[in-house]
């Protein structure tokens, strides 16, 4: 993590028994959950100057755990998973899933999350008819754990963020033993974040674990600023005055009565430019440096409004009752809006 300048990093299969949360050296804390020594077992790790801002750890189980915090305002919730593998029991899978939806729904739309998870699963290459959840640059072919990533992409309106960013195959391959070569180990996040990420890759040169390879993503929170605080615009001369003939006369003489009376301008022009614009601004005047808020803007009409108010209130059913319909409804409301 201090090579890589990594701040957060999930892991899974820890196999730590316990829930605690312990200093790891070189400035590093990880928080973590698990409960057999020999399988299983998830964590994340913080840097140092994020731990005070920890807010909330969610130990769901040895397979998932969650972790809130808030950084320059922004609320970011990181999920570390590990899904169960191919040959593992169905009722073990639903669980699973189970888990991960309830974590999804108890966090509020307004706040940033990014799911890190070996999925044990692959979405394969290309998007044909999944072009709102993934890019098309994954590995392979799709499996049936692959699809249940998909459709869980749809159900919470992801995105599977490794998929959008086109790289060599070498560094897509996060799973790599013998001649098997897959794509298991994704990062996700909410579709509308997609723009704070701007990269995505595969580290091939860190030894993290004999067949696994480190996911990385850089990601840039877009801080909102707070309301109520006021947006200091410069105050600018009022130049456009001297189109009229009475100021220009004025700003003429007040200038040469400024410069001693001269009529040649003196060498140096920064003091005289100084003098030129500070008898602007006497003369001419300045603007208010506040917004214009009463302008005008055309396209705010009244059917505007109501299609926005009507996508919120689509926005809030589906919230509330997350069916495949409701969806469909707060989609096409978007599109109208």
């Amino acid at each position: 993590m201090e090579r890589r300048k990594v701040d957060i990093l999930c892991v899974q299969e820890t196999r730590w028994k316990g829930s605690k949360a312990r200093s790891i050296g070189a400035g590093f804390k990880l928080f973590y959950y698990g409960v057999d020594s020999k399988r299983n077992g998830v964590g994340v790790v913080l840097k140092e100057e994020f731990v005070r801002n920890v807010l909330e750890v969610k130990r769901v189980s040895d397979r998932v755990v969650s972790l809130k915090s808030e950084i320059e305002g922004v609320m970011l919730n990181v999920v570390s998973g590990y899904a169960p593998q191919v040959g593992c029991e169905l009722e073990e899978k639903e669980r699973f899933w189970r888990e991960l939806d309830e974590v999804m729904e108890s966090i509020p739309t307004g706040e940033r999350v990014v799911i890190v998870v070996d999925f044990n699963g692959h979405v394969g290459e290309g998007n044909r008819g999944d072009e709102e959840v993934m890019g098309k640059f994954g590995v392979k072919e799709r499996n049936l754990e692959g699809q249940m990533v998909v459709d869980f992409a749809k159900r919470m309106d992801m995105a599977v963020v490794k998929t959008y960013f086109q790289t060599r195959e070498e560094h897509r391959v996060t799973y790599k033993s013998g001649g098997r070569r897959t794509q298991v180990d994704y990062i996700l996040c909410r579709r509308g974040d997609l723009k704070e990420i701007s990269d995505c890759k595969v580290v091939v040169g860190e030894s993290v674990a004999r067949q696994h390879r480190m996911v990385v993503c850089r990601m840039t929170l877009m801080v909102c600023k707070k309301k109520g605080s006021k947006i200091e615009i410069e105050k600018k001369t009022k130049w456009w005055k001297l189109k009229k003939e009475e100021c220009c006369e004025e700003f003429r003489q007040k200038l040469r009565q400024a410069l001693g009376g001269q009529v040649v301008l003196p060498d140096d022009w920064e003091t005289t430019a100084e003098v030129i614009r500070e008898t602007g601004r006497k003369v001419l005047g300045v603007t208010s440096g506040r917004r214009k808020e009463d302008k005008e803007t055309w396209w705010w009409n009244e059917e505007v409004q109501d299609s926005i108010q009507r996508n919120r209130l689509t926005k809030k059913k589906w919230d509330m009752d997350r069916t495949e319909e409701n969806r469909q409804e707060y989609k096409e409301f978007q599109r109208k809006v």
